[in-house]
């Protein structure tokens, strides 16, 4: 199944004269048979399993680690695109052809034509460099993550808006007051270390309150539901953003901060600094997954 399904999905990637393959495989595969069939072709391997990408760089294919080992095959999908275009394995603008278990676990038996242009802002590691703050790059792509995890997953069917207020923590915190109770008081540091998985979904549950996020540059959630009071002079954002993003552009103008913002809209994540937009990201979901048909024609019974 697998050999028929890459050969059809080589003859789409021609037809459309696509940019990449991505294959988003669970086990172990014949990976001469796929350099044989992908040819020159980009391809690209995404899998939980660090042993299959050992095994596909070993024949010179791309790979992208996902962390979603037990999650639908959509959300691989999804994951695996986001992720491709952050460590810059896929182009923000790329039109790719991708082969995984749309039905099967165990069988790689559907193809989808997806253009990212169409749903993925410029999100780069060499973006992100180019950013004058003293906010690490480590912190920095860590928060921009949770944020376009936030506005892809949304809480519970619900699409949910907040904001991440990273670096210049001290200052931020003298320009800001509590919006109620803070859920993050009281616990230890490590405890609420962005790079725990466990201090990430905590952090999308709160999210759901209101106020703003107040992040140190190594990455602690130091403080949440916190309502922003700087000042808004000299500030001029684009039509139909809301209070949350003039918030953003004011700390950010105010301080040395950089602040990621979630629109509840439509999930579309803004980085500000220095009370202007640098960076727009949207964040691919099942809504915008678009999908294309491949017709082709099937061998005749007849033929040996």
């Amino acid at each position: 199944m697998f050999n028929t399904t890459l050969q059809l999905a080589v003859k789409l990637f021609d037809l459309e004269n696509a940019d990449a393959i991505v294959l988003v495989v669970d086990r172990d595969v014949d990976w001469s048979m796929v350099t044989a069939t992908v040819g020159e072709r980009p391809t690209v391997v995404s899998t939980h399993d660090e042993g299959i990408l050992g095994k596909a760089k070993a024949h010179q294919l791309g790979q992208i680690l996902i962390e979603l080992e037990d999650a639908p095959v959509f959300e691989k999908l999804t994951q695996a695109l986001l992720e491709g275009v952050a460590a810059e394995a896929l182009a923000p603008s790329a039109e790719v052809v991708a082969v995984y278990s749309g039905f099967q676990a165990a069988s790689m038996d559907t193809i989808s034509y997806i253009k990212l242009n169409e749903h993925l802002g410029k999100l780069t590691a060499r973006d992100l460099r180019r950013l004058e703050t003293s906010v690490p790059l480590e912190t920095l792509k860590l928060v921009i993550d949770l944020a376009v995890e936030v506005g892809r997953e949304g809480r519970e069917g619900k699409p949910v808006g907040t904001m991440f207020v990273v670096g210049d923590t001290r200052k931020v915190a003298l320009m800001s007051q509590p919006a109620g109770f803070d859920p993050l008081k009281g616990y230890k540091r490590a405890e609420r270390d962005l790079r725990d998985p466990r201090v990430r979904e905590a952090i999308k549950e709160i999210a759901q309150l209101d106020g703003a996020f107040l992040i140190t540059p190594e990455g602690i959630a130091e403080k949440s539901c916190r309502i922003i009071e700087a000042r808004h002079a000299n500030i001029t954002l684009s039509a139909g953003l809301g209070a949350r993003h003039w918030a953003a552009a004011a700390i950010t103008k105010n301080t040395n901060a950089v602040c990621i913002v979630v629109s509840e809209s439509n999930g579309t994540v803004r980085l500000f600094q220095n009370g202007e937009v640098l960076l727009r990201i949207e964040p691919l979901n099942r809504r915008a997954m678009k999908w294309k048909d491949f017709d082709y024609e099937p061998p005749s019974s007849n033929e040996d």
